[in-house]
Order: structure tokens, then C-alpha cells, then sequence
């Protein structure tokens, strides 16, 4: 099941077990959401392990983790219409059509594939490659306010967008209270604000009173979502201080929470962060030049093994192209022989659709990473050096 290519949802609901999401209570498949890191913004797995293991990138975990989340609400509902055709209602529903960016989509006949072509573009920050190769946040971190509006929606059709977009604008006002309270603010502090501002749908001039915004919240779930990104707000190593624990319990107070969701949620966001500090985007200080080759590192490299029995197939009626890249496995090539491998590449490419974005302005620069990489796929007597990975 390959998330960038068409006919993934259809792949995935096939593989999708009834008798665990049957047997799985909200507040539990909620919890596992924050173990996945989709609560937090940060999809580090997917969900329930639903999919078997496979090395997706964060992009593709996502969408993975939030079709499944609106699959399980949408059991949970039990309507009568198809999933796919209630989905895409749900998202027509909520879109500004003189603005939307949905809306060169919905002629699309084909309800899985513009479902695809819509999730593919709701959680993504920026969908540019040159911007997301130079910026680290890339994935949308308040996908689960529109899982909230579905679950609305399926309940009753009636004023879903006023409802997302006061739910938004709540959140906002209430997440950036909490760092407003912080006397000194970090670095953590300054990207998470970045993180937030960015995923915002609408930019609304007038937000919500504290009071207003936190009277807007009443479900379980809505009060469980504010909870964790407030606790997620507070978190600077392990530390909340003074300020910040005044605020948690003031919200806990005016939302009716109790001392046991408010503590687990602090527990959860601490052992998250210290289970993958290294895997998030936000806790790491990386300059631009590391970002872009990061995120470079990780598109080129999704690219070679989704395409690998092609490019094997390709660089075999390439003789040169082949003898060049497995001495690269061992020593410099001359200026020469890596113009010559360029072109030789850049005709490859030319093959292959999904590889065009080599044929683009500054994909040039994407081609030492490919020359890195590729020597992965060839036969191990190409590379004396190489090390086998162990299972």
C-alpha cells in the first residue's frame, strides 16, 4: 500500500480490521492517536499498527493516520452512505468555495481519487517542494479539529463550517494564552507558535475571549484535544512553571476536568517527547542548509525505493551509468565522469513521471543526494564496503 500513488485509501480500508476497530473504545483509539503523535502534530506511526510495518514518511503516516481516524468515526456513526461519498460531503461542507483550495477538485468523477487529491492537500503546510525542502514544518498539527467536525457532521449536517472555524479560532486563542504566560520564552516555544500559526485554516482578525472560547468547548473529545495541545504549549524539558500550571488548572476548572486527564496528559506529552525527541521536527535547533538537506535526504530517497525495479531495469541498459555510480561506492569521480553521469541520470529520469522533479529548476542539486543513495540498490560486489543491515 503506497500513500503517493493513486488508489491508496481503497488499498488501505480493504486492510483495515473490523474486529479491532469494533473492539476499540474512542477514548482508547484517542489515546493511540497520541502515541502515533497525530494529536501532537507529529506522525511518528501509524495508529493501532493497522498497516503492516513499511518505511512511510511522515507525510504518508499521516495521511494514513487520518483516514483512518475519520474510518473509525464513521463506524462509531454507523450511516447508511458510502464512506467515501459521506467524507467528501463532510469536506465540501467546510470549504469557502470562492477561496477554497478544494475547489478545483470537486469535478473530479471519481470519489476515491478526490478524496486522495483532498486529504493530500488538507495536511499539508506548504505544498512546494523548494518550501518544504527548506522548512521543517510540513504537516499540518491540527488535522484532528476537522476529525472533530466530521464527528459532528455525521450527528447533524447543520452549521458544520461555523463550528470549525469557532473551534480553530478557540483553540487559538486558548493554546497561545498559555504561552503568553510564559515569562521567558524558548526556542520550542517560538517554533511550536510558528507550527500553529501555519496550520490555522482561517485567519479570523477577532478571536475569541478566553471566557468565550473555553464556553465554546463541550465535548469530551474537544475538551481531552484542548488539554493536550495546552499541555503540549507548556512543555519546555519537562519543566511547566508557576504561570503555566496556574493556567492548567484554572482550564481544568472551567472545563470540568479532572486531576487524572490532566496529569495524563502532561505524562503523555513527556513520554512522547522522550521517546522521539530525535524524530521531531520542532525539538531539533537545525539550520537551513541542514533542514533543506533533510528534507531533501528524505523525498529522494522515498523516490528510489518507491521506484527501484524501474530505475534497476533503466541503469542496466546504462552501462557507464552503472560502472560510474559502483565506483562512486569506492572513490571520487572525476568532474568528467560526473558530468557524464548527470546526463546520463537526467536521461533516465525522463523515463520515469515521478522522477521529473529532477528535470526542475535546482533539481541539479538533488543529484549528489540520488548518487548517495543508489548505490543501495546495487548488487553487493559493486561495493566492497558495504554492511548488510540486520533485521
Amino acid at each position: 500500500m503506497n500513500p503517493s500513488a493513486n488508489g491508496w485509501i481503497k488499498k488501505l480500508l480493504n486492510e483495515v480490521s473490523e474486529t479491532m476497530y469494533s473492539q476499540t473504545e474512542t477514548s482508547e483509539f484517542y489515546s493511540k492517536l497520541k502515541h502515533a503523535g497525530f494529536i501532537y502534530g507529529s506522525n511518528i506511526k501509524v495508529v493501532l499498527d493497522i498497516v503492516k510495518p513499511f518505511d512511510f514518511s511522515e507525510e504518508e503516516r499521516c495521511k494514513i493516520n487520518l483516514l483512518l481516524t475519520y474510518y473509525f468515526i464513521y463506524k462509531k456513526n454507523k450511516p447508511k452512505e458510502d464512506f467515501i461519498d459521506n467524507l467528501i460531503r463532510y469536506y465540501e461542507s467546510i470549504s469557502d468555495q470562492k477561496r477554497s483550495f478544494f475547489e478545483e477538485l470537486f469535478g473530479n468523477k471519481k470519489s476515491d481519487n478526490l478524496l486522495e487529491n483532498i486529504i493530500h492537500r488538507r495536511i499539508h503546510i506548504d505544498d512546494n517542494f523548494i518550501s518544504k525542502s527548506f522548512n521543517y514544518f510540513l504537516i499540518n498539527a491540527l488535522l484532528f479539529v476537522d476529525v472533530l467536525g466530521y464527528s459532528r457532521f455525521l450527528n447533524n449536517e447543520k452549521n458544520i463550517k461555523p463550528y470549525v472555524n469557532n473551534l480553530e479560532s478557540a483553540l487559538e486563542t486558548i493554546v497561545f494564552s498559555v504561552i503568553d504566560t510564559k515569562s521567558k520564552k524558548t526556542e520550542y516555544d517560538q517554533n511550536l507558535i510558528k507550527l500553529f500559526e501555519s496550520s490555522i485554516r482561517h485567519k479570523n482578525s477577532v478571536l475569541p475571549s478566553y471566557e468565550e472560547a473555553v464556553a465554546f468547548i463541550t465535548h469530551p473529545l474537544e475538551k481531552l484535544y484542548i488539554i493536550d495541545l495546552v499541555c503540549m504549549a507548556s512543555w519546555s524539558d519537562k519543566v511547566i512553571d508557576k504561570e503555566e500550571r496556574d493556567f492548567l488548572n484554572r482550564l481544568k476548572t472551567d472545563l470540568a476536568l479532572n486531576n487524572i486527564d490532566v496529569t495524563k496528559s502532561v505524562d503523555d506529552i513527556n513520554s512522547f517527547y522522550d521517546e522521539h525527541k530525535e524524530d521531531v521536527a520542532f525539538l531539533s535547533s537545525k539550520n537551513l542548509a541542514q533542514s533543506f538537506y533533510d528534507n531533501s535526504s528524505k523525498v529522494v530517497s522515498k523516490l528510489i525505493k518507491r521506484n527501484s525495479k524501474r530505475l534497476i531495469k533503466e541503469l542496466s541498459e546504462s552501462k557507464e551509468a552503472m560502472t560510474l555510480l559502483a565506483q562512486s561506492t569506492q572513490r571520487n569521480l572525476t568532474d568528467d565522469e560526473q558530468k557524464k553521469i548527470q546526463s546520463q541520470l537526467l536521461d533516465i529520469f525522463k523515463s520515469i513521471p515521478s522522477l521529473a522533479i529532477f528535470m526542475l529548476p535546482g533539481g541539479m542539486l538533488l543529484l549528489p543526494l540520488f548518487v548517495k543513495f543508489i548505490p543501495k540498490l546495487l548488487p553487493s560486489a559493486f561495493d566492497d564496503n558495504r554492511i548488510e543491515d540486520k533485521d
